[in-house]
């Protein structure tokens, strides 16, 4: 029988012993705000037991992370089209870069780069009747939980400074691979990151995807060959330049955000989410990192 709570305690034991050198995002001046030294993990095992260490109740911005609910919901909605306006290839490059985009005509390298994110809400702008109400309510929805929210504050300080989100949707717009207008794409795309949750409800989000396109509610959202993908996108693609390491030290599929979280997951097994907002020079959770590995390290469970 795996311990997994004493493993959770040992791992944040561990992670106490050590500096953390992680930096927050201070380029989104409601992130900076936030204190670096929180930190947390909760375990959600598919068959319904669940662990947790640390502030694993407090709620955080969850930014990138965002990136691949608004993808599953793109896919329900249009399915295989979505792959018409981008590529599902790592890019190689920061999630914020340009040139990539400007070489390949306008077709983002992959859905979970901020160019690629903004294609796909753009996507859901068109599909949706009320674009930020019907995406919150499907967040609400496969977590089960209808206080999950937007932070209009985090919203409005990334509408404010998003420069470069800016430049990639007029970059994309006139590639003629962004149909609706600028500002209303983005405004979509600003809010989807500042959805806040806890590393409880983060868990609950991504459980469809550990479980088979099935949501907390044991509703089927998508069909297998969705999450199989999705999955696979989330493992070279989750981390921006750092999914290799991720791939290599952790082992599992996932996604990280600039708001220090991630969330990972073992098919048919578990997800797992962390927060540690301090954040390593690639963006990633520099604790968060870590957890996860002495997580799949210590239970030997990961896809390899």
């Amino acid at each position: 029988m795996m311990e997994y709570q004493a493993i959770l305690d040992t791992i944040q034991s561990n992670l106490q012993k050590i500096e953390n050198t992680g930096t927050v995002a201070a380029y989104i001046p409601e992130l900076a705000k936030v204190n670096k030294d929180n930190f947390a993990i909760y375990l959600n095992r598919v068959n319904g037991d669940n662990y947790g260490v640390g502030h694993w109740d407090v709620s955080f911005s969850i930014q990138s992370i965002s990136k691949v609910l608004t993808l599953s919901k793109a896919l329900q909605l249009i399915g295989t089209d979505v792959w018409e306006r981008m590529d599902v290839e790592p890019s190689g490059d920061p999630f914020n870069h340009l040139s990539l985009l400007e070489l390949e005509n306008g077709i983002p390298r992959n859905p979970l780069i901020n160019s690629g994110a903004i294609v796909i809400a753009d996507i859901l702008v068109s599909e949706l009747k009320n674009p930020k109400e019907d995406f919150l309510q499907y967040v609400r929805d496969l977590t089960n939980d209808q206080t999950i929210t937007y932070n209009e504050n985090v919203a409005l300080s990334e509408k404010e400074t998003g420069f470069t989100n800016y430049a990639t949707a007029n970059l994309l717009k006139s590639f003629g691979n962004l149909a609706n207008d600028v500002d209303t794409v983005l405004d979509f795309y600003f809010h989807q990151c500042a959805i806040e949750m806890n590393c409880q409800q983060l868990s609950n989000a991504f459980y469809l995807f550990a479980n088979r396109g099935k949501c907390m509610r044991n509703v089927a959202h998508l069909t297998l060959s969705q999450v199989k993908r999705i999955n696979a996108i989330m493992l070279t693609c989750g981390f921006y330049d750092e999914a290799g390491e991720f791939a290599f030290e952790v082992g599992l599929p996932g996604k990280s955000g600039v708001g220090g979280g991630i969330v990972a997951l073992l098919p048919n097994n578990f997800t797992i989410a962390t927060w540690a907002p301090g954040l390593n020079p690639k963006g990633n959770s520099f604790l968060g990192m870590q957890a996860l590995e002495q997580f799949t390290t210590a239970t030997g469970e990961s896809i390899f």
